[in-house]
């Protein structure tokens, strides 16, 4: 299941064939037996309409889910580069060959962070090895020449801030809708599918059973596009970083 949701498209080919399935069940289901009476198809009416209203309100919870993760994975992009550009500018306090050298390795720290946000193949786990050799550089860099004052003493804190704002960012990156979700969506929309191919009259014209999946197909592929953070369509874009990165460049 991870596979799948990793991969908005194949998410939205898997619903709209297993639903559009679901249906043609419920149909089949159908023309097992006579006709309802009113009351009969009144009463399944009923049980649609609570099934549907439930699936609605699952969508809209996991939705709501998707886009607090996107917008917290934006967040931390934003306190990525503030964090940066801070110790940047801190680096002054220090004495110049010191300040130099960190200046120099936040400057490629800031380009590893930008091709983090930027990659979608195999180079992630480079980037993330050369990221970590960084940060033990810029700790180094900046715990050796501390101790003397406590204007100086910034320094070690904003290079903490740098630190940290990259390991919440890995978090919320990792902070994925839980496949369990997905499955119980799966389930019910399934079921409301059956629902609806039963409950439709053979007489109905046949494209009204494959209205409701193909919906449902839109809806799951538009949350597992904004919950997937390097495959989907709906990605976060490094703009605070690579407009850091112009201005260091510049300076």
């Amino acid at each position: 299941m991870n596979f799948l949701i990793n991969h908005p498209i194949l998410t939205f080919a898997f619903t709209i064939i297993f639903l559009s399935w679901s249906s043609r069940l419920g149909a089949a289901l159908r023309r097992r037996r006579t006709e309802f009476d009113e009351d009969e198809h009144s009463d399944y009416g009923v049980i649609l309409a609570a099934m549907l209203t439930l699936l609605g309100l699952i969508i809209g919870f996991t939705f709501s889910m998707a886009s607090t993760r996107y917008d917290q994975r934006k967040n931390y992009e934003e306190e990525e580069a503030n964090a940066i550009g801070t110790e940047y500018v801190r680096a002054d306090l220090l004495p110049a060959p010191e300040a130099e050298r960190i200046r120099e390795l936040l400057r490629s720290y800031l380009d590893q962070r930008i091709l983090f946000y930027t990659t979608h193949g195999d180079n992630l786990r480079s980037i993330n090895a050369t990221t970590a050799r960084l940060q033990a550089e810029l700790w180094d860099a900046v715990k050796t020449p501390a101790g003397r004052s406590a204007v100086e003493a910034l320094t070690i804190s904003g290079m903490n801030d740098v630190l940290n704002s990259q390991g919440y960012t890995q978090a919320a990156w990792r902070n994925r809708i839980p496949p369990a979700s997905w499955g119980l969506m799966w389930i019910i929309a399934i079921c409301c599918n059956v629902m609806i191919g039963y409950y439709v009259s053979p007489t109905d014209p046949k494209g009204i059973r494959f209205v409701m999946p193909i919906l449902i197909a839109v809806a799951f592929l538009l949350i597992a596009d904004i919950d997937s953070p390097r495959r989907g369509i709906i990605t976060v874009q490094p703009q605070n970083l690579i407009s850091l990165s112009d201005s260091l460049n510049h300076h």
